[in-house]
């Protein structure tokens, strides 16, 4: 009995992880990255992990809503605060436990995704970036108009820090616990999402992406759909950012900023828009070149400092020994992967996976015998040699 049970399962393994080049790079990438500790890493590139591992929940949940449904949102950031600023201030001014505060934190991300999506979503294009760009800026204003309550400039945190997920005396132990959360809660929030991108509303998504007159034709309320996706966006917005907040153990409006709306936008072309799997690609190489290893592995050797950059002219010589010589690297790394693979390096990976899958179909029927076929052949051969059999004569009474 267990026999079968085993068999069975690995034959629905074969037919629905490994037949797939998408969901094979998945599974890969989700061993590889549980794993990893193994390797002992250093505290500080742990954190790197960490960090990637929840922006990139807050990168597919834009890419739910934007490369599913087309519908460009530039304010992304306005869920990312509320989920950070709603958790901080029920544990502040209601004493609530976190386990508590994080998902009442996406509820409220997920309702005001609802009530700002109706007005929000009767303009298109170029307006509807416009739009959604406000709202961040409107509720810092508010942040900002109410320092007794929200804490201002200074956020909520300080001096002693909201409470994080585990206070474990041993910094190394904490940071190890805080990957493999963020870690599974990225697996099953992209599994939650990749079954809502396959499933009928994500069908109806992509028609509304690919011709929004067309399913109005159809008989689609593309206004429902839209708030589905918006509101399904918000709540994994929300609870990126509620997580977020309790791993920094703290809450300011930088929250709530412009350049947090457009980092999602940015993570998700470098790995690749509409594919759910694109935004933890680009997350991961987005946080580890920009925060290893042009910070940490790229260095000016001590010679080149002393003949090539010590006679250059003072500005340039600080350009160049400041932090904004590997900012500006960077950006040009980040600029060439667009350029050379604006599908996306996501993308890329996947279709060197079926192009090997394609290879290996036509390699298996080259190498298929073909005795069949010729036994065939000799067998029609005969039958139209063989000559007809005359019709018996019957004799006559």
């Amino acid at each position: 009995m267990v026999e079968n049970y085993l068999r069975r399962a690995y034959t629905s393994f074969a037919v629905h992880v490994l037949d797939i080049p998408s969901r094979l790079l998945a599974f890969l990438l989700l061993v590889l990255f549980l794993f990893l500790p193994l390797m002992k890493l250093d505290i500080y590139l742990m954190g790197i992990f960490v960090t990637a591992n929840v922006f990139a929940i807050f990168a597919v949940s834009w890419d739910l809503l934007v490369g599913r449904t087309g519908q460009i949102s530039l304010g992304h950031a306005l869920f990312f605060g509320i989920g950070a600023y709603t958790t901080a201030l029920l544990w502040k001014y209601f004493n609530l436990p976190l386990w508590s505060t994080i998902p009442l934190a996406f509820v409220v991300g997920f309702s005001v995704a609802f009530l700002i999506g109706y007005p929000c979503l009767k303009v298109k294009g170029p307006y509807l970036a416009l739009v959604t760009m406000a709202f961040p800026i409107i509720l810092k204003s508010i942040i900002d108009y109410f320092p007794s309550v929200t804490g201002g400039e200074i956020g909520i945190g300080i001096p002693n820090g909201i409470p994080t997920f585990f206070p474990f005396p041993d910094f190394y132990l904490r940071r190890l616990a805080e990957y493999y959360f963020t870690l599974i809660l990225l697996a099953a929030s992209a599994m939650i999402i990749y079954k809502i991108a396959s499933s009928k509303t994500g069908i109806v998504f992509v028609s509304i992406l690919d011709n929004e007159l067309a399913s109005k034709a159809s008989g689609i309320n593309v206004t429902k759909y839209k708030l589905i996706a918006l509101a399904i966006s918000g709540l994994f917005g929300s609870l990126a950012g509620a997580v977020y907040a309790h791993l920094v153990t703290i809450v300011n409006p930088t929250t709530l900023s412009v350049t947090l709306s457009f980092l999602p936008v940015i993570l998700t072309i470098l790995g690749g828009l509409g594919t759910i799997y694109g935004p933890l690609v680009g997350a991961y190489i987005y946080y580890i070149l920009d925060g290893y290893v042009f910070k940490n592995l790229i260095r000016i050797p001590a010679t080149w400092e002393i003949h090539i950059v010590n006679p250059l002219l003072p500005e340039i010589r600080f350009f160049i020994n400041t932090e904004y010589a590997p900012l500006f690297a960077f950006t040009v790394v980040v600029v060439l992967l667009v350029i050379k693979w604006p599908r996306g390096t996501a993308r890329l990976i996947i279709d060197k996976l079926k192009d090997l899958e394609e290879a290996r179909e036509l390699e298996k029927r080259a190498n298929r015998p073909r005795w069949n076929i010729q036994r065939l052949v000799d067998k029609v051969r005969a039958f139209l040699r063989k000559p007809a059999k005359e019709p018996e004569s019957r004799p006559r009474g």
